[in-house]
């Protein structure tokens, strides 16, 4: 039996993934982490999730001040996420093998700078290239998280993944919401400084919070890389992770960064402001991750992404609707909202207990969930322009279809 199934035999022992069916959890002696440890990365994870999203809701604020059109700069939120895909492949690997203090610092600083840029930008080239850099460099949850899994008792796993979880997607609505609001009120510029004073100050705290470890080894940049193909060849469950999450998280992405279109345009015509407190919808995210991590443990991986898959299936249809019913939008931007992190809760538990490199197995579920979500974003700003609202929705179906397709004829 290889080190990875080993692994994931014992680390899975609690939970059937197969079959959803719950067994018996046996006693063990993992510290469980402090509420007040938790509070903090949950903290830390919401503030630097957030820089991935910081452009989204101010898109038009920006083109109107570079003299373009909102559909014309929409390609800086999706270089956004292609950044942190970037920085994900290199640096969360790292976990496995170097200091996480010493890492969680030195890429808060280069966070940090890169958002100071990015207020500074002269013009949309500065400004994407900035915006990479700060992306990628911004990979601290996924580092923090892994460390919660093997912190945690077996059978309150899920629960701990879904507390830093619920910390990440509220940084991503406060993104939108807090983004909107400060950009109307005091200009982009200061949205981006803003966040890097955050940044700075959050993480070199959870820096040092974090616990000390002995590691000698720097790790390599490139053996993560090198890594992740045979490891999601020996592990069909991640293969199987990583997939149906890039059909989820492209789905939400292509709906959520295109939003702040359709709401400051015809038929809506909202302002900024107005339209980026639509995110706070979103905060469904923080209700349903704790849930979602309960359900997992009790029920297993399997049946939650099934039923988050319904439940997102169900949203697209009432998102094309939401192109001239508000209430439709409503009620789209919850269930898209609760399927995304149900899935990814599930998801990534899976991901981090399926092989003896929790790190680098990390590292190959969430790129591969903001590969996709990049992509779709990246094809869903073209689509707006030529097809309207409908087109993004159909960019929105094509991934589910994918994502969820693709596994389904792979299992059998």
């Amino acid at each position: 039996m290889s080190p990875e199934a080993t692994a994931a035999r014992r680390s899975t022992r609690g939970t059937d993934h197969g079959t959803g069916r719950g067994a018996r959890q046996t006693p063990v002696r993992e510290p469980r982490a402090p509420a007040l440890f938790l509070t903090l990365l949950a903290v830390c994870s919401a503030v630097t999730a957030a820089n991935i999203y910081l452009a989204a809701p101010l898109l038009s604020l920006i083109a109107r001040d570079f003299g373009s059109t909102p559909s014309a700069v929409a390609w800086i939120a999706s270089v956004a996420q292609f950044g942190y895909a970037v920085g994900l492949l290199f640096f969360a690997p790292l976990g496995d093998s170097a200091n996480r203090r010493r890492l969680v610092a030195v890429l808060t600083l280069v966070t940090t700078v890169a958002l100071a840029a990015s207020a500074a930008a002269p013009g949309s080239g500065a400004l994407a290239v900035a915006v990479f850099v700060a992306s990628a460099a911004t990979v601290v949850p996924q580092l923090l998280v892994p460390l919660v899994a093997e912190r945690a008792p077996t059978a309150r796993r899920a629960r701990h993944v879904a507390a830093v979880v619920a910390g990440l997607f509220t940084g991503i609505v406060a993104a939108r919401v807090l983004g909107g609001l400060a950009g109307q009120a005091f200009g982009w510029r200061w949205v981006f400084a803003g966040a890097a004073v955050l940044t700075l100050a959050l993480g070199l705290a959870t820096a040092a919070a974090l616990p000390a470890e002995r590691r000698h080894r720097a790790g390599s940049l490139f053996a993560g890389v090198a890594a992740l193909p045979g490891l999601v060849r020996r592990s069909p469950d991640l293969w199987r992770a990583c997939l149906r999450q890039a059909g989820m998280f492209g789905a939400w992405s292509a709906l959520w960064t295109s939003l702040a279109l359709l709401l400051t345009e015809e038929p809506y015509g909202l302002s900024t402001a107005t339209a980026g407190l639509f995110g706070l919808f979103g905060l469904t995210a923080s209700a349903v991750a704790p849930l979602a991590g309960g359900l997992v443990d009790r029920f297993g991986a399997a049946r939650v992404v099934r039923s988050a898959y319904l439940l997102a299936a169900v949203s697209v249809p009432l998102f094309w609707l939401g192109g001239q019913v508000m209430a439709a939008l409503f009620v789209a931007a919850i269930a898209i909202h609760a399927a995304l992190v149900a899935s990814h809760v599930a998801n990534q538990t899976l991901a981090l207990t399926t092989t003896s490199t929790p790190a680098t197995a990390n590292t190959a579920y969430v790129v591969s969930g903001f590969a996709g979500g990049a992509t779709a974003s990246a094809l869903a700003g073209p689509a707006f322009g030529h097809f309207g609202w409908g087109g993004v929705c159909a960019v929105a179906a094509v991934w589910l279809a994918v994502g969820w397709g693709a596994t389904a004829a792979r299992q059998r």
